[in-house]
């Protein structure tokens, strides 16, 4: 018998949620939060009958999934080190009996008396070690390699993460399984009022047409690029002349540069830093641009660029890493490299006309149906379940 024939006997499994237990969630921390929601929501219809405990170093926020009989959590207080000093000693005890234990990031337990799992967000640090501080460097060297040796099957985010995954890891090729992110239909949509719109960027200081970018301020995300481009497009260009560029996101590290850029190109008055955007504020922030761009040098995923697709927002690219993949046919792909080729793709939108935008607006929304943070969660379960098929042998 196949070990898909089996029959899977309802597991405890134990999950590392404090990536999703922040208030200010980006990325990897958004990641962990949806799929939390999504395990617990598959609870209540029926398409998840495994009890699931999470394991976190402070009480659980408020909007934090509900506890109920089969989801449960477990706190060990602790701060620094929490998966050496508190979670590792904790899991050898093993006093919840689990069946397999999940870390939906790069750091799993040292050691552990079930199987673990891990999920690689993107390995783009090793190729550019530069744009991180040596210690956020080393930690995410050395435990990412560890993770990925002694986890018994890996998750990965897109396809280009695992092409990295296999040609850093080749051992690890066998054993890691890509399960593409998503969005929330219910948040980012084409239904968003006006109203929403102009209450978001009264808040913003935000007062004519602008290009979105979205995310946290970091070399990775090429936003000195953008505002290169950005600066290209409106000096060449007389009816853009009131254009605004919104870079919208938490400042993460070595972004001093990105002001100095500014600066030094007279455009105080042509871009506005927000800083960190709430959840609840990026729908009608995304919504109200013109276009959404992200030109990173490289992406393990980009949640923000379903979000604006989902909103109907046309989106110019980076044409390296995952991106390619996440926006299929709607995207507009640029060279990460070439300020005058991201000031093309801008352009390209900006001075299309209403038939084209709106095309681009319509491949945007057509593309975003194959994705959901329901799916994201099935294919999640079935890698946990593989293992418990794998055991059975």
């Amino acid at each position: 018998m196949s070990i898909e024939n089996l029959k899977i006997k309802n597991m405890i499994i134990g999950i590392d949620g404090n990536e999703a237990n922040v208030e200010n969630r980006v990325g990897v921390n958004q990641y962990g939060f949806e799929l939390l929601h999504s395990l617990r929501k598959l609870q209540d219809i029926g398409k998840n009958n495994h009890e699931i405990i999470v394991f976190l170093k402070k009480n659980p926020l408020g909007d934090m999934p509900k506890p109920s009989k089969h989801f449960q959590y477990k706190v060990l207080p602790g701060d620094k080190l929490w998966i050496i000093k508190n979670l590792t000693p904790y899991l050898l005890k093993d006093k919840e009996r689990l069946d397999i234990f999940f870390s939906p990031s790069h750091y799993v337990p040292l050691f552990s008396r079930v199987p673990r799992v891990c999920s690689i967000m993107d390995l783009g640090y090793l190729d550019f070690s530069g744009q991180f501080k040596k210690n956020d460097f080393w930690q995410l060297k050395f435990w990412t390699a560890y993770s990925v040796l002694v986890s018994k099957e890996i998750i990965t985010i897109s396809n280009s993460t695992k092409r990295d995954i296999m040609r850093r890891y080749p051992f690890a090729s066998n054993k890691t399984t890509v399960t593409l992110l998503a969005y929330d239909s219910s948040k980012f949509n084409t239904s968003i009022s006006s109203d929403d719109v102009r209450r978001i960027k009264k808040r913003y200081s935000i007062v004519d047409d602008y290009v979105l970018f979205l995310g946290t301020l970091k070399p990775s995300k090429n936003i000195e690029g953008i505002i290169d481009a950005f600066n290209t497009v409106i000096k060449g260009n007389a009816n853009l002349d009131n254009l605004k560029l919104v870079v919208a996101g938490k400042k993460g590290w070595f972004f001093e540069n990105i002001f100095k850029k500014v600066e030094t190109l007279g455009l105080n008055s042509k871009v506005i830093f927000t800083d960190f955007v709430k959840e609840e504020d990026k729908p009608a922030l995304i919504y109200g641009s013109k276009l959404f761009i992200l030109p990173s040098f490289w992406e393990g995923f980009g949640l923000d660029v379903l979000n604006a697709m989902a909103c109907g927002v046309p989106v110019v690219l980076s044409d390296k890493g995952s991106l390619p993949e996440v926006a299929g046919e709607a995207g507009i792909f640029v060279n990460p490299y070439d300020y005058k080729d991201i000031a093309d793709g801008i352009k390209k939108v900006l001075l299309a006309s209403e038939i084209e935008y709106n095309t681009y607006r319509k491949r945007c929304l057509e593309r975003v149906k194959n994705f959901s943070w329901e799916k994201t969660a099935l294919e999640n379960l079935k890698v946990l379940e593989k293992i418990e098929n794998g055991n059975k042998r």
